[in-house]
Formats: C-alpha cells, structure tokens, sequence
C-alpha cells in the first residue's frame, strides 16, 4: 500500500478543494452581509493543511493499484467533509454546533439535501450560495473532477476515476484518456447548468437564486436558498424547468456526451436503461395524476397535474424539491414515492438511487 503517495494525493486534492472557499467569500462581498470572514480563514486553513500533507511528500511518485484508488475515494470524502465544514463551524449566524456543521457539510456533498437549518432564507447570502455549491461539487463528483486535475499535477487517475464511478459504467472511457473524460462530463455539466440558470431567470428568479437552484437541480440535491423549497416561488413554469432539468440530470452522462459528439439523439434511444427510466417517470406521474384527480386533492386540472409531476419527479429522481406537502396526499401515493426514490437515476446520473 503506497501510503506516503496517498497522503500526498490528499494534500494536492485538499489544496485543490480550498478555492471553493473562495467564490463563497466573493458573493459576501457583493451582497455585503458580513459572512465572507468563516471562508477566508476556511481557505487560508486548508491550504495550510493540503501543503502540509503534501509538501513531506511531494517527491512520492509510486503507481496506484485498485485498492489505493478505493482507498483515497473514501478517505477523501470524509476528509472533504470534515474541510467543508469548517466555514460553518466558523460562522457566527448561524451559530451551529460541529455536529450540525458536519452534518449540513456531508448533506450537502452527497446531495442528500437534508439539512438542520431554519429560517434559510434570513442567512447570509455566501451560506446560501455555499450550501448550494456544495452540492454543485459533489453531484458530479469531486473526484471526476480531480481526474481531470490531477494529470496536470503529475498523478493519473485512472483508479480514482473506477472507484468513483457506478456500476455499468465502471469500465467505459467516453475517450481514450481518461482525463479527457473527465474534463468531458464536466464540460457537459457546467453547460446544463448555465442553461438551467438561464431558464430560471427567464421563468422570473434572480439571478442569485436562479444560479443556486440550477446548482442543486443539476446535482439533484435539493437545497434551496427557502424554507418553502421551489414553493416559495408558485410559478408553474419554474416548476416545469425543473422537472426537465432533474430528469436531465438523472440519465447517464456518456449518454449525454454520446449525443452531443455525434450530434444524434439515437444513443439515447438506443439504451435500454434510459428507455426503462423514462418510462418509470412516465408512470409515477399518470398515477399520481389519476390518484389526485379522483381524491380532489386540488381544485384544477392544471394544478393537479403540475404538482403530480413536480412530486413525482422530484422525489423520484432523489432531489428532494417541494412545492407542497405530499404526506397529505392519499397515503398510498407518499409511500408510492418514497419506494421510487430507491431508484433515483440512471447509472453515471448525478441521481443518489
């Protein structure tokens, strides 16, 4: 086991994840809310311990087998946690405890979008923007992203990359390098999401929320900057744009990358997973639709059917967004979802199923 590589590796990587410290710190300054100090000393930390871990190091350059790759994927999400909480222990509003820190820091990465907040929308807008860039790194994966990093560095990723990646997947390169993959699946992440955003703000959100909702759909989350999630916003359209989004997010991303290189919707046709997926949605939202509509849960079709789909999808998918409370529902459709959250989304989603 090349341990001394190991550490060395966590330092470049710990190194690498400091900068996400910074975009937090920039927004504190535009908005003026007093919450950039916790990121700069968050920042300043951890480059200090990435130096540290690397630089006794540096000169380690042994080949990394399976077992090491497996090996830093677990450490490194427990280390990124333990880091990303730090700008939360820090803070003064909201005053958390190391344990809810931790806790909101780890939701966040995992896009599990549980949270121990309240009052959400009353935070300093870099929280908010914090939470949601959480979930961003983490949806994609940081690790895919380190990938396509730490060639640049000297390190190949190969291992990295097959334990992080899931199931049919494990073994397919989109590309013969397989930094070039994974500077591919990025490219077609970022882009989803300035389209996502782009949406949001045309539907009617700011610019701040649309930026910090298209973060947690792409990543298929659920933070919001809101305690009432997208139903604070009531807008039926903003609703829809979300559904596309998710279900977006929730198909493979080679098939994402097959599509957009040969310029042909035919992959997608082509795999049966995404055949099985879509019709897995499609059907969620037609029995929902009919459950609600024969119990007059609501008043109009339209709105029957945009809170059955936004339901039906969100939880479906993992993400988790609320527009209403479905535990009122007719008990058999909340179980009926939870159930199909098991799911989530296709193997190499941002989907937690």
């Amino acid at each position: 086991m090349q341990f001394r590589t190991i550490i060395k590796i966590l330092g470049q990587l710990v190194a690498l994840f400091s900068i996400t410290m910074v975009p937090p710190a920039i927004v504190s300054l535009i908005y003026k809310d007093g919450g950039g100090v916790p990121f700069v000393l968050a920042f300043i930390f951890s480059v200090l311990m990435g130096l540290f871990a690397y630089y006794p190091n540096r000169k380690e350059n042994g080949d990394l087998k399976a077992r090491e790759g497996f090996l830093i994927v677990v450490l490194f999400w427990l280390v990124l946690g333990s880091f990303a909480s730090l700008p939360l222990i820090f803070l003064d509003k909201p005053n958390l405890s190391l344990a809810d820190a931790v806790f909101e820091a780890f939701s966040g990465l995992t896009t599990t979008g549980a949270t121990v907040l309240t009052g959400i929308e009353h935070l300093p807008k870099a929280v908010l923007f914090y939470r949601q860039q959480l979930q961003w790194l983490g949806g994609m994966g940081i690790i895919v992203l380190a990938v396509a990093v730490l060639p640049m560095l000297g390190v190949g990723g190969m291992q990295l990359y097959r334990a992080e990646t899931p199931g049919p997947v494990k073994d397919s390169k989109m590309t013969p390098r397989i930094a070039d993959t994974a500077k591919h699946l990025w490219y077609i992440y970022v882009s989803l999401t300035a389209a996502c955003t782009l949406a949001y703000w045309i539907a009617g959100m700011n610019w701040f929320d649309a930026i910090c909702h298209a973060f947690a759909t792409i990543a298929i989350g659920g933070f919001s900057t809101y305690d009432a999630s997208m139903g604070y916003f009531d807008n039926p359209l903003i609703n829809v744009i979300c559904v596309i989004f998710l279900l977006i997010a929730a198909i493979n991303f080679s098939l994402h990358y097959a599509a957009v290189s040969s310029r042909n919707i035919k992959a997608y046709l082509r795999d049966p997973e995404f055949k099985v997926f879509l019709f897995i949605q499609l059907a969620l939202v037609v029995i929902c639709f009919a459950v609600l509509s024969s119990s007059n849960v609501y008043e109009t079709g339209d709105e029957t059917l945009d809170q059955a789909m936004f339901q039906a999808v969100s939880i479906s998918t993992t993400a988790g967004f609320a527009t209403d409370s479905f535990s009122t529902w007719p008990l058999f459709l909340p179980i009926l979802l939870i159930f199909s959250s098991f799911i989530g989304g296709c193997a190499g989603s941002t989907g937690g199923g």
